[in-house]
């Protein structure tokens, strides 16, 4: 069955009406007939199964039938802050990273971002949030991941996040929280040997830095160590910017059993 994500306030009512880019998919793209069956998300991991009864110009109304939880999200929470990218790179890190099962998105703005302009990045995330909801709904997913305002590398370190569109803070911080920034100047600590390090079993909350195009400056490595996030490499080959994190992402959720 097809999946569209909802509104929350939506999800509770027992007709839920599609409106704008989802109805037209209804309409027009899936020629979906009356009696025919989606399913329904809220995106905070809650599903339902639901019967369309009509679509036309206003909307594409449908009749819920059952609740349930949702499934297809990890136990391991991967925030992955990614440096903002040119061109559509950026997109696709958020594309493939929620297909792969990140939880959370930070764009940064570092020392040698090429995409450093706070007002051009947010008249981005529009789009940005759309992206991250097909691939959802593609993927299978729960729960929508988050996608947090951009921020300063100086501030990302900070490990505190406020979740979009409320007051309560999203803090990933504690006892058996692991932060790691992606090097390539790092010749020691491979990601294999972090992880071997750490008991993913409780290490639940899990910090992915990657630079831009041009990797981070040695002051920026440097004042991430400060702050207790440890460098790791990927390995001998160096990977693109837009590939690290994805990889980096599913390295971790294979080596905790989510993947």
């Amino acid at each position: 069955m097809h999946r569209f994500f909802v509104a929350p306030a939506v999800f509770a009512q027992p007709v839920i009406t599609l409106t704008g880019d989802q109805a037209h998919q209804v309409r027009r793209v899936l020629r979906m007939r009356p009696g025919e069956r989606a399913i329904l998300l809220d995106g905070r991991g809650r599903a339902c199964e639901a019967s369309l009864m009509a679509a036309d110009a206003e909307g594409a109304r449908f009749q819920v039938l059952r609740r349930w939880e949702a499934e297809g999200e990890p136990t391991t929470r991967i925030t992955l802050y990614q440096a903002v990218l040119k061109g559509e790179r950026f997109e696709w890190v958020l594309q493939k990273g929620t297909e792969v099962g990140v939880a959370a998105f930070v764009p940064l703005i570092c020392e040698r971002s090429i995409v450093d302009d706070p007002a051009a990045l947010a008249a981005k995330r529009g789009r940005w949030e759309r992206i991250i909801q097909e691939a959802a709904e593609q993927s299978g997913r729960g729960c929508l991941p988050i996608l947090h305002p951009p921020r300063s590398f100086a501030q990302a370190i900070s490990g505190t996040l406020a979740a979009p569109g409320s007051q309560a803070e999203d803090r990933h911080s504690g006892d058996h929280e692991v932060r790691l920034i992606f090097w390539e100047g790092e010749r020691e600590a491979r990601l294999r040997d972090v992880l071997s390090a750490c008991n993913l079993a409780q290490s639940r909350h899990i910090q992915v830095f990657v630079g831009p195009e041009g990797g981070f400056s040695t002051a920026e490595i440097a004042l991430a160590r400060s702050h207790g996030i440890r460098p790791a490499s990927l390995g001998p080959r160096i990977l693109r910017a837009e590939t690290a994190g994805v990889v980096a992402a599913a390295l971790i959720l294979y080596a905790a059993n989510d993947i």
